[in-house]
């Protein structure tokens, strides 16, 4: 089987290639960067597609920052993300590709979603307006790909994972998720001496991270049943934890003795973001890595860009 991927140089696509690598190595894997192609041209990505003739696309590639970045230039993360999902769905379905996993997010759901969250609460309710312009693109993108499906008895699937982390994690302090950036706050106060870390709200409210080799392991493991899998399938770690908590966590790993310094003055966000993953878990996925194991693992891959000195 000939699989194109599609955001290969970045966490999840970079793992995806790894684990596709040792689990299925009699396939051949075709791996999409952004230095390579520019998938908002719509153009380019149909030729590169007809020329790679994939049996499956696994569709990982998104415009992805930090919080901050997200609320302060909403209309990059939605025009982009719009773009780039267009461009390879169309490409996809023009080049008769029988099978497409498309990876898109959690962010779908509305602010008001009750916890944990179901599928059946897509469309139900406003997005979180911190989140709305990546949200609303990556909606677009799962009904795109819902219509292909039906529309041409295509096996082109959504999934909708959790916040991530792992190794070749974002760590640029515009771009970076919660995990990283605790990582990286924590270590920089260590390396300054500094008795306080900052962390946004009050760090009462819960989110859930998955680790992104464990989920890699799990499509490579469990593709070639995608035929058999709802239309749109939440995955997830399956337990939350609290901003605090994390910090915590990143403070032990990092070796920091520190106070955290909770600026409450700053959006906690929703209370709580935590899916109800039960139908991938009937397809086979658990979990399998601790939040400490995974966040060490995380930090040293930090701390390799450190000493490569290319912080992505």
């Amino acid at each position: 089987m000939r699989v194109l991927l599609t955001g290969a140089g970045g966490m999840l696509g970079s793992s995806i290639a790894e684990a596709w690598q040792r689990q299925r190595p009699d396939d051949e894997i075709v791996g999409w960067r952004s230095a390579d192609l520019d998938l908002r041209d719509a153009a380019a990505t149909r030729a590169a597609m007809s020329d790679c003739a994939p049996d499956l696309v696994i569709h990982a590639a998104a415009r992805v920052g930090g919080i901050a970045d997200k609320v302060a230039r909403p209309l990059p993360y939605l025009l982009d993300n719009l773009r780039i999902d267009s461009s390879v769905i169309d490409a996809a379905t023009r080049s008769d590709v029988p099978r497409m996993l498309y990876i898109a997010s959690a962010a779908v759901y509305p602010a008001s979603a009750t916890n944990p969250i179901r599928e059946g609460q897509l469309f139900s309710g406003r997005l979180e307006p911190a989140n709305e312009g990546y949200g609303l693109a990556k909606l677009a993108g799962l009904t795109a790909v819902g219509y292909a499906s039906s529309q041409d008895g295509r096996a082109y699937r959504s999934l909708l994972p959790s916040n991530l982390y792992g190794p070749r994690d974002t760590f640029h302090p515009e771009r970076a998720h919660l995990i990283a950036s605790a990582l990286r706050k924590t270590h920089e106060a260590a390396a300054r001496d500094s008795e306080t870390v900052e962390v946004w709200g009050d760090g009462t409210a819960r989110r859930e991270f998955t680790y992104a080799p464990d989920l890699a392991g799990w499509i490579a493991g469990e593709i070639e049943s995608i035929d058999s899998w709802p239309s749109v399938m939440n995955i997830g770690a399956g337990v939350d934890h609290s901003i605090r908590e994390y910090y915590e966590i990143a403070r032990d790993v990092v070796g920091y003795s520190g106070r955290l310094d909770f600026d409450e003055s700053k959006p906690s966000g929703v209370p709580q973001r935590l899916l109800d993953s039960t139908s991938a878990r009937e397809h086979g996925w658990h979990a399998q890595t601790t939040m400490a194991d995974g966040m060490t693992a995380c930090y040293e891959s930090y701390l390799r860009q450190i000493a490569d000195g290319d912080i992505r």
